[in-house]
């Protein structure tokens, strides 16, 4: 069963989704036969940092509001991260674009590493408080998962993955993904938003169901006196 996953790597509900989605994954009996695949989707693609903007300052401008109101947002969203054991540091993170971390992420692909450094490059954003602009920083974190650094360096400072994530968001275009996280089963079944484990945990059985083969016993609706092996029935 393949699942891809479109998100960003600094969309708060999109560490949320992935770790519900990861506790149904865990108690699914066939999980071993599931593929998941990691896509690009940029909330802000043309976002510029600004040295010593907070993230409070930055999602203020975004969304319209007062610092205030962005920190009492960010706050209810740390809560509701908190009971997945994630512990949102929104007082260090570092705001950022993230073109070039999506584009690390393919890099890892490419050695069987993707999920490794979309949970690295998440937990850099909202644990560590990691400056994820820093191809240097970027850098440091490929090597932390046993990517090798100096490849890093120079597939993110020629933009030798851009396209892939570019076209992870042309497809995204195409299947009106609208907001992340959006999860999409065996190209048949999306699920949109950080959905409980429990509705994850339900679509996996579902779709495991129905991709596997028909049984080619054909479905008995009458049974009655034959002759078999051992004689006829009277």
């Amino acid at each position: 069963m393949k699942v891809e996953i479109w998100s960003d790597i600094v969309c708060p509900f999109c560490y949320i989704g992935k770790r519900r989605f990861e506790h149904a994954l865990e108690k699914f009996p066939h999980a071993d036969q599931v593929e998941v695949v990691w896509r690009s989707f940029e909330l802000t693609p043309d976002y510029q940092p600004v040295p010593g903007r907070n993230v409070y300052e930055s999602l203020a401008e975004k969304k319209g509001i007062t610092v205030a109101q962005a920190k009492q947002m960010s706050d209810n969203m740390a809560d509701m991260a908190k009971g997945l054991g994630l512990d949102y540091d929104f007082d260090h993170a570092v705001p950022t674009n993230t073109f070039l971390g999506h584009q690390l992420i393919h890099l890892a692909a490419k050695h069987g590493k993707q999920g490794e450094a979309k949970e690295r490059l998440m937990a850099a954003y909202y644990l560590q408080g990691q400056n994820l602009n820093e191809i240097d920083t970027l850098t440091t974190l490929a090597a932390e998962i046993g990517l090798d650094a100096e490849e890093a360096r120079a597939a993110l400072t020629a933009g030798t993955y851009a396209e892939e994530v570019r076209h992870d968001e042309y497809q995204a275009q195409q299947i009106n993904v609208r907001g992340v996280p959006f999860f999409v089963f065996e190209d048949k079944y999306a699920v949109s938003g950080a959905q409980p484990t429990e509705l994850f945990a339900e679509v996996l059985e579902k779709v495991w169901d129905e991709s596997q083969p028909a049984n080619p016993a054909p479905v008995m609706l009458a049974d009655g006196p034959a002759c078999g092996p051992d004689g006829c029935e009277v």
